[in-house]
């Protein structure tokens, strides 16, 4: 069985990468930067699309020839309060300064330049209650398949409130046989609030 649990390989800069060659998957990639205010991160998307989450803090971003301004509001993302996000398709660049500390999601996957890079949230995203008793579960929605954000890209953010389960009822994603399974490639970033 592959390593499904991948420990952060720094403390600031780039601090996760997973791809789908290193993951053995086919689609879904995820990095994590933490960046302290003035340090700078960049990628070119090359053929994937990506959605950018400011998970906490502040950063000045450019994106597809654009200036999008500085993104990001939650000093701590168990603040429950909608993300800052940007959506940069496939085929350009994007580049983040940090105004704060910060934490910065690269959420990625294949992209077919079926749409403009854009802003995501706060406004529109809404904190929604999944599930009952200790599988309540509380979800930032910030591009799901009724929106037409991207082209292959599902994120949300998952708030579990301690002693709770965060996937009821069981089910799984490692099979195509629609509409019994659906394949979906899925990573999760996980934060605990020992408070």
């Amino acid at each position: 069985m592959a390593d499904l649990l991948k420990k952060p390989f720094g403390t600031h800069g780039k601090v996760h990468e997973i791809t789908p060659a290193s993951a053995g998957w086919r689609y879904v990639g995820f990095s994590l930067y933490r960046l302290r205010a003035g340090e700078a991160a960049s990628e070119e998307t090359g053929d994937r699309e990506v959605i950018l989450v400011m998970v906490e803090g502040k950063a000045a971003f450019t994106a597809a020839g654009q200036d999008w301004g500085v993104l990001g509001e939650r000093m701590s993302v168990f603040e429950k309060t909608p993300p800052h996000c940007l959506y940069v398709p496939n085929g350009q660049e994007w580049a983040a300064v940090a105004e704060t500390d910060c934490v910065i999601a690269v959420c990625s996957a294949p992209g077919l330049g079926g749409h403009a890079a854009r802003r995501i949230g706060p406004d529109g995203i809404t904190l929604t209650q999944r599930g009952e008793g200790v599988n309540t579960r509380y979800i930032n929605n910030i591009a799901m398949e009724n929106e037409d954000y991207c082209d292959s890209l599902l994120v949300t953010e998952v708030f579990t409130p301690a002693g709770h389960w965060s996937s009821f009822p069981s089910h799984r994603h490692d099979e195509d046989d629609f509409p019994r399974i659906t394949y979906l490639e899925e990573t999760y970033y996980h934060r605990l609030n020992p408070a």
